[in-house]
């Protein structure tokens, strides 16, 4: 009885009408391909704000951690807090939440090819929520990931409250999507060949201008509020010459194989996280891992935006601020030794991260890891003694963030305009081309999946590219095959088989044998013309007027 007056309760007629108006009004006035344009504006716009309060909410937790942090020692607070971020984590995301809102970007995906493009309304927030905690706090994952399912939720929720059709809603999903890394990153064109190259969705008349206009709205509420500055700060002092491009098809390789390295070594953390059942020991295991790695290697605290901007401009020393190598800053080899051992580990960092509880992309790790392989790639080489004119640390550095990004993610359009548009590196073009596309090329031997799609992959949920795959992974078996038929047998007479009829829905009828065998079909049309004259009802069997089926 209660549940039913809640029922009651929560229906309301005059909100039901309020919503029917505003849809009537709108089919009546506003045509289908301009409302949508609307929404993707509306979405950009609301995404790039998320994405300003996502980073804002990082920034502002960082800063009250790390300001008291001493540059020239090992620091314990760096122990401490990321077991308190993860903690917060995890308790909001299961006690609150009580949802799992972990890999924002295979969850677009999943919904996208299982879901017809529907996603939860608190996954609007809540993913801010929680991130902004991981993340803070010191969490060694990005903020991409959530902001792309916040993004998508946002276009998804919009749509489904118009009534917008599945093909519509994808489109907003990826509107959302794409506004959500444009405003994060200030860069329009690599939001939108993020939903095309990652999300999967196909560049057609229908999709290009919603897209767009998502993605510039996104970007333009981020310049508004930020400036026009770059994401990342690179001044190129040296110029590139030609005769560096056999090193620069090299660093593609390189960066081709640390991809191949980040992705499988995150796939076996992941599996090894999920055999542990008990959430406080899988919290107990990610955070002690990530306190530890960050105790001895303190870049890999947050997303280490900070730190990739002193690599771009070759300042090495700032790698071991905060550390217990410091005393080293001036030791060649024990900076390799650093800088190499931050590369193997950060992949650990972020599946700890994850593994433990918090909330987080794997997007900003492999922009961390392309800026140290390329530098490390660099750094190496420079100090082997091989080389007459030293390779510039700076520019390769830049060009593994587009290496390893196209390598793990399986973009290499969207890591080179992302890469250029978050620093400005436009004069390294050539190059950045060159390395994303041989690390692209590189992986692929060995993967033929992303670091997103391997997930649904492996469970056989994962939308392609190809139209003929899309349609057949949409297309779900119970809604196609139909079971509600009253069969019929050969020795039946028109009689019985008009009683049959009055009984069904269905304007066909299976003829089975003995053995329950289909020797025919009976259809409707075919027997119109005698099933109203009851002088043959006793004359007539269902082998007279039965028809082989079809193939």
């Amino acid at each position: 009885m209660d549940n039913q007056n809640s029922t009651e309760q929560s229906f309301d007629p005059h909100k039901v009408d309020w919503i029917l108006r505003i849809l009537e009004w709108r089919e009546k006035y506003i045509s289908e391909r301009t409302f949508l344009l609307w929404l993707a504006l509306v979405t950009g716009v609301v995404s790039g704000f998320a994405a300003l309060l996502l980073k804002w909410l990082i920034h502002l937790i960082a800063a009250m951690i790390t300001s008291h942090i001493q540059i020239n020692e090992g620091n314990y607070l760096y122990l401490i807090s990321p077991i308190v971020g993860i903690l917060l984590t995890m308790i909001y995301v299961r006690y609150v939440v009580k949802y799992n809102i972990s890999h924002g970007v295979t969850r677009v995906l999943y919904a996208i090819s299982q879901k017809k493009s529907r996603l939860k309304p608190h996954n609007m927030y809540s993913s801010v929520v929680a991130s902004s905690m991981t993340i803070g706090f010191g969490g060694s994952v990005g903020a991409e990931g959530p902001i792309v399912y916040t993004g998508a939720s946002i276009g998804s929720n919009l749509g489904s409250f118009f009534r917008l059709s599945p093909r519509l809603l994808m489109i907003l999903v990826g509107c959302g999507a794409a506004a959500g890394i444009a405003g994060i990153f200030k860069a329009p064109i690599a939001g939108m060949l993020f939903t095309v190259e990652v999300l999967m969705l196909d560049l057609t008349a229908a999709s290009v201008m919603p897209l767009l206009i998502a993605s510039i709205s996104g970007a333009t509420v981020a310049y508004i509020f930020t400036g026009y500055d770059f994401e990342f700060f690179f001044s190129q002092s040296e110029p590139f010459i030609t005769q560096r491009i056999p090193f620069v098809i090299l660093l593609g390789v390189f960066c081709g194989f640390v991809s191949l390295y980040f992705t499988k070594m995150m796939n076996m953390m992941e599996n090894i996280f999920k055999k542990v059942s008990n959430p406080w020991l899988k919290f107990a295991l990610g955070a002690g891992i990530l306190s530890s790695l960050i105790f001895l290697f303190p870049p890999l605290y947050g997303e280490g935006y900070s730190f990739i901007t002193s690599l771009l401009n070759g300042d090495v020393s700032s790698l071991v601020e905060g550390s217990i190598f410091y005393g080293y800053r001036d030791h060649v080899w024990v900076m390799l030794a650093v800088v190499g051992m931050i590369l193997l580990s950060k992949v650990f960092a972020t599946s700890a991260t994850n593994g433990g509880g918090g909330v987080g992309g794997t997007f900003a790790p492999s922009l961390y890891v392309g800026c140290i392989a390329g530098f490390f790639f660099a750094y190496l080489l420079n100090n082997l003694g091989i080389l007459d004119t030293p390779l510039s640390t700076k520019n390769f550095a830049l060009m593994g963030m587009a290496g390893v990004m196209s390598g793990v993610m399986h973009a290499p359009l969207m890591a080179i305009f992302l890469t250029a548009e978050m620093t400005g590196g436009y004069d390294l073009f050539l190059p950045l081309l060159i390395v994303s596309t041989i690390a692209y090329v590189t992986i692929k031997v060995f993967l033929p999946f992303s670091i997103y799609t391997m997930r649904l992959a492996q469970r056989g949920e994962l939308l392609t590219h190809q139209k003929d795959q899309t349609v057949l992974t949409l297309l779900k078996m119970d809604s196609v095959i139909e079971k509600d038929f009253l069969t019929v047998s050969p020795e039946m007479s028109l009689k019985d088989m008009v009683n049959t009829i009055s009984k069904s829905n269905r304007n066909l009828f299976p003829v089975l044998d003995k053995d329950d065998k289909l020797i025919g079909i009976v259809l409707l049309d075919d027997i119109r013309n005698i099933m109203f004259r009851p002088d043959l009802y006793r004359k007539l069997y269902v082998r007279k007027f039965m028809s082989m089926p079809p193939a």
